[in-house]
């Protein structure tokens, strides 16, 4: 069994820098187009609590690295975080107010909450933006340097009495369509049918010079990773796919191929996870596969593993993992990006939420009103982060532990 140092060596230390590069580039979105826009900023953290080290450049922004290495933050002239609340117009006179004694008259003008709308919308939608961009930069980066290998969605094998063999499809056929969506890889035919399980998918396949569509329906299994020992349900056809010299291929790009294809890979991302959303809101998944800070560092360990697995020497080892940390921060930033994008308030989508009702209304919303909104937009997130934690001790296996300790 693996000791506790070696445990955090293992996912705690890939776990902080996944987590840390995907908040700060979140965290410095806002920051750049803040100082853009003119709004003071008294302080740029990478962690939490007290400073490890920290100094103040000649514009008088603090940067600091806190000992709490769980994300970071920017704090704002005046304010406690970057993506502060939408204060009402009595609220805005008080603190105008307070600012001219304090400060003199107009100093207010380089505070955020008196920005035009426009700048603090584009100051709250920077962070989310800042991880789209770094995703579609490292999937580039990644395709640039690196290729990609793959296979042609070409049928190796049929399980037997599968919904593949159901469905009547054969080693030998070529998939090139599901569902009507174009299928230029292997991989892309088991992502497409991993969220569909129990719904029919319509499979153009070509065979024998002839093109026939054929209907299947993926039914959900329980898989391993035999590499990093991770296991999620899933939908399935039950095919492999062809090993034939023809069939295994290594793509390589150039940089304005890498940089679309970086672009693309961000928005399968997406597709992906609205789609998922979608089929929890409908009653078809479990939302067995959300998982919290503990699912990130135990997908962080075990990519790091994975990256390694297999490479002889050190160098090859630490290239491993480097490009395997670099795929899970590409992946994940741009579904944090996303996931702040939901009109849930205490998100920066709530925070463009309030200011679409101010661009409407030609006044910020109601002091009562946006504290109820906070405190049901943090009901919701503290729901789900349970919800999710919970998910990820039950893939664990804690309880079932718990449960052995005093049987």
């Amino acid at each position: 069994m693996a000791s506790i140092g070696q445990l955090l060596f293992l996912y705690g230390l890939p776990f902080l820098v996944v987590l840390t590069v995907v908040v700060t580039v979140h965290e410095f979105g806002h920051f750049l187009v803040a100082r853009w826009c003119g709004v003071a900023v008294d302080r740029f953290s990478i962690g939490f609590g007290r400073a490890i080290v920290h100094w103040t450049d000649k514009s008088g922004v603090e940067w600091r690295i806190g000992w709490i290495p769980f994300g970071g933050y920017v704090r704002f002239a005046g304010d406690a975080d970057a993506s502060s609340s939408a204060p009402n117009a009595e609220a805005l006179a008080e603190l105008r107010r307070q600012i001219a004694a304090r400060e003199g008259v107009g100093a207010e003008r380089k505070y955020f909450h008196f920005k035009p709308l426009w700048q603090r919308t584009l100051v709250v939608l920077a962070g989310p933006v800042a991880n789209f961009i770094l995703s579609v930069v490292l999937f580039a980066a990644l395709l640039l340097f690196f290729g990609e290998p793959g296979h042609r969605p070409r049928i190796g094998s049929v399980q037997p009495d599968s919904p593949a063999a159901r469905a009547g499809l054969k080693a030998g056929d070529l998939v090139t369509a599901a569902d009507g969506r174009p299928i230029g890889d292997f991989s892309d035919l088991q992502t497409f049918t991993a969220l569909r399980a129990g719904e029919p998918v319509r499979l153009t396949v070509q065979r024998a010079g002839q093109t026939l569509d054929i209907v299947a329906t993926p039914e959900r299994r329980l898989l391993q990773n035999r590499v990093s020992g991770a296991s999620a349900k899933l939908g399935v056809l039950g095919i492999a796919s062809s090993a034939a010299p023809g069939d295994v291929f290594h793509r390589t790009y150039n940089p304005i191929e890498a940089l679309g294809g970086g672009a693309a890979r961000a928005w399968s991302q997406i597709e992906t996870t609205v789609f998922y959303l979608s089929r929890i809101v409908r009653g078809r998944e479990s939302g067995d596969q959300l998982g919290s800070f503990i699912g990130i560092a135990k997908a962080s360990g075990e990519f790091a593993h994975a990256g390694a697995y297999g490479e002889k020497t050190l160098g090859g080892k630490a290239l491993g993992v480097a490009v395997a940390l670099t795929t899970l921060i590409a992946a994940l930033s741009v579904n944090i990006g996303f996931a702040n994008l939901l009109p849930v308030p205490v998100l920066d989508g709530g925070h463009l939420l309030f200011y679409a009702y101010e661009a409407a209304a030609r006044r910020p919303l109601g002091a009562k009103v946006q504290a109820a909104g906070y405190r049901v937009g943090l009901a919701l997130l503290l729901s789900f982060v349970l919800f999710a934690t919970w998910n990820d001790l039950q893939q664990l296996r804690v309880f079932k532990f718990l449960g052995g300790l005093f049987s």
